[in-house]
């Protein structure tokens, strides 16, 4: 029996028309949630529905677009009316939607929403917890998938900024059902490795689906004990996962996590340059402090030199002398000038000069003056003085 042989047209064309001919995939509606809703400039609408265990991608014309009574997001729980079909380019089944109604939020989204919260009342999102990321990093572990576009990209920053960074890579699955579990071992092994600085846990962009193992408790609380500051940089800037809000820093994308971390090698060596700088006039400014303090001290020294201090002393000591002979001798003399005027006045009032004109003086023996006869009268013995001297007489009174 010959088998006949098929092109790839013709196989997806014979698949196309088995789905367009099945009653049911023809006319079918399905309840799951929204993700990666994006809708085209074009007016189309490209997206992924989605339940606990499986998804199926579907697009939505612009004028089923326009009819929608919603604006759907990622997250949403819908019921959708439609056909299955088969996309011949791409060889791939899809949902092609007529009709879309809202019924709430997705399990698999209430369940992100759910842990979230639960963790965030539990303090492992505060801000006090966090750790400050190191301002120059030696040596960055990166937990990513060895193989994958975000290890490159952080490999080729780090190379940009500054090739003296030591890059420590510890492989993880970023995806399936053992992701999570890789992870969290590769936190703890780099825990243990004293000198890694920071920890970078990255991975490219991708559906909520691929990124849901980023949702995880287990991770979550090992982000949470690790000791080493963690930077996450998942998916693109809209992607946030629960690893994000755990994480000690959130960048937007895996390269933005390593332009965070890694600081500019050029940016390093001004800045060190600049503290150089700063440094020698630092330390030429206490050199010419300590020198100005030295020569006030020399100064000092030989202004309290015992010799000089000596010698100065003999100075004042000759200049006192000096004021000494000079206050007595003017005092002597003010002295003598005195007794020299009171002795011209003695001399001019002094009794005895008038005995030098011819008279004498008599006084009796107790040399008192007899000035009176009467007084003469009662006196026996009696002194006359004379200018050229005394004699003693007695007085004979008839």
């Amino acid at each position: 029996m010959n088998i006949k042989s098929f092109t790839v047209s013709s196989l997806n064309n014979y698949i196309k028309r088995s789905f367009d001919n099945d009653f049911i995939l023809s006319n079918v509606y399905v309840k799951g949630e929204l993700s990666n809703f994006k809708k085209h400039s074009s007016g189309h609408a490209y997206f992924s529905l989605k339940d606990e265990f499986s998804k199926i991608n579907c697009v939505m014309f612009s004028e089923e677009v326009k009819r929608l009574k919603f604006h759907p997001k990622d997250g949403d729980g819908v019921e959708i009316k439609g056909r299955i079909s088969l996309y011949l380019k791409e060889g791939s089944y899809q949902l092609y939607c007529n009709e879309m109604n809202l019924q709430g939020l997705g399990e698999v989204y209430l369940s992100f929403l759910k842990l979230k919260d639960k963790l965030e009342k539990l303090g492992l999102f505060n801000e006090i917890n966090k750790k400050p990321l190191p301002k120059y990093p030696k040596k960055v572990g990166i937990i990513t998938s060895p193989t994958g576009a975000a290890l490159r990209d952080i490999l080729n920053v780090t190379r940009r900024r500054n090739k003296l960074t030591n890059i420590l890579i510890c492989p993880a699955l970023v995806q399936g059902q053992e992701a999570a579990k890789s992870m969290v071992k590769g936190i703890r092994k780099l825990n243990a490795i004293k000198d890694v600085e920071a920890i970078i846990l990255a991975r490219g962009g991708g559906s909520f689906e691929e990124l849901n193992v980023f949702n995880d408790e287990e991770l979550a609380y090992a982000i949470f004990e690790s000791k080493i500051p963690i930077i996450s940089g998942i998916g693109h800037e809209t992607d946030f996962t629960i690893a994000d809000f755990v994480s000690d820093f959130r960048a937007p994308t895996p390269s933005a996590a390593a332009e965070i971390l890694i600081p500019k090698l050029e940016d390093i060596l001004l800045y060190v340059e600049s503290y150089k700088s700063k440094l020698d006039n630092s330390l030429k400014f206490q050199l010419y402090s300590s020198k100005t303090k030295v020569e006030a001290l020399r100064k000092t020294l030989e202004y309290y030199n015992p010799k000089e201090y000596i010698s100065n002393q003999y100075n004042h000591i000759n200049m006192l002398i000096n004021r000494c002979s000079n206050i007595t001798e003017g005092k002597i003399k003010k002295e003598m000038d005195r007794i020299s005027s009171l002795n011209q006045i003695l001399n001019s009032f002094n009794p005895l000069n008038i005995l030098n004109k011819g008279y004498s003086m008599i006084t009796d023996s107790d040399d008192f003056i007899i000035d009176s006869v009467e007084t003469l009268k009662n006196c026996k013995d009696i002194k006359i003085t004379m200018k050229d001297g005394t004699v003693d007489a007695k007085l004979i009174v008839k």
